[in-house]
């Protein structure tokens, strides 16, 4: 098969087209020829080094996929060989074809296409996990979301006002910040122009707030929210290290948790599946949800796709072309 592997640490130019063995599904695996892949932010982590793949998983980067069943592995029941489907992947989704856990991959939602479908099950898992099951996001509370023009961020903003919170984001133009208000957000904030802290004091605090930011917005993110408040952290684009007065912490009653998805366990992802399946599918195939779309490249031109992402200027998500 072809697929692009990460020949160096270091930036887009490093991935390379090349062709690997097909793998084989294991037990409660299946194999899924691939016709879309999603991109996204740990794969340009891993690429430049910094975000190593556990160590039972591909080397080649690509958390999430859709594409068709083409073999299962022993001890898998609920999927069939044709059956359309998208999935949270271990690693190699640039690749015609990958291998992943049966109990993380969903079925393509009625109406929607393969390629808006690949977009879905890293956002999605995330998103969900760290917003309602972690965060406990609630009607009526408000929410900040970093980033908001990013595939997380446009995701959290749908999905949170559709569960009744009211939605404010960051972003870093005009033009990102009018695509978060037509996503739902009530007010988009320019972090160029604006303090975010400022904006959410003004309205008594966010009672949740999701950041992959870090470094210094850190402390900032702590100032901006209410009393009781949560900081839900996923990724430190700025820095993972500050310097902190807890004592904030303790007298506010804040609470400050986090996680990453890759790491966490198969039956823990799976628990993740089982919700999306109940809570978001169903929003899905109303129309209600769905990804915002940015960009798509060939699989051959992997390298693209990075500089777009890393350059900052997309609003949603970047998708690679398979099959």
């Amino acid at each position: 098969m072809h697929a692009v592997e990460i020949a160096a640490p270091g930036g887009p130019e490093v991935l390379r087209l090349v062709e690997r063995p097909v793998p084989r599904p294991g037990y409660g695996q299946i194999l899924i020829r691939i016709a879309w892949a999603g991109v996204n932010r740990p794969d340009a982590l891993q690429r430049a080094g910094a975000y190593a793949p556990p160590p039972t998983a591909s080397d080649l980067p690509g958390l999430e996929a859709a594409g068709e069943v083409v073999a299962l592995g022993p001890g898998v029941s609920e999927w069939q060989v044709g059956d359309a489907v998208c999935a949270l992947l271990p690693g190699g989704g640039y690749a015609e074809y990958a291998v992943t856990p049966a109990a993380h991959a969903l079925p393509v939602p009625a109406g929607m296409g393969l390629k808006e479908a690949a977009c879905l099950p890293e956002t999605l898992f995330t998103v969900w996990s760290n917003v309602f099951m972690r965060g406990q996001l609630r009607a009526g509370e408000r929410f900040l979301v970093h980033g908001g023009s990013s595939g997380i961020g446009t995701t959290a903003i749908q999905l949170a006002r559709l569960k009744g919170a009211r939605v404010f984001a960051t972003a870093g133009s005009a033009r990102k910040c009018r695509a978060c208000r037509e996503l739902g957000a009530e007010r988009a904030i320019n972090y160029r122009e604006e303090d975010f802290v400022e904006v959410l004091r003004a309205e008594g605090g966010a009672q949740m707030i999701l950041d992959m930011v870090g470094g210094a917005y850190i402390a900032r993110n702590i100032r901006a929210l209410a009393d009781e408040g949560r900081l839900v952290q996923i990724a430190f684009l700025q820095g993972p290290k500050v310097e902190l007065n807890f004592a904030q912490i303790m007298t506010r009653r804040l609470t400050l948790t986090g996680s990453t998805l890759r790491p966490q366990s198969d039956l823990a992802k799976a628990r993740i599946a089982d919700e999306l399946r109940r809570e978001v599918w169903p929003l899905l195939e109303a129309g209600r949800l769905g990804p915002v779309m940015d960009s798509e490249f060939p699989l051959a031109e992997a390298a693209r796709a990075h500089a777009r992402m890393e350059a900052g200027e997309h609003i949603g998500k970047i998708v690679l072309r398979v099959a």
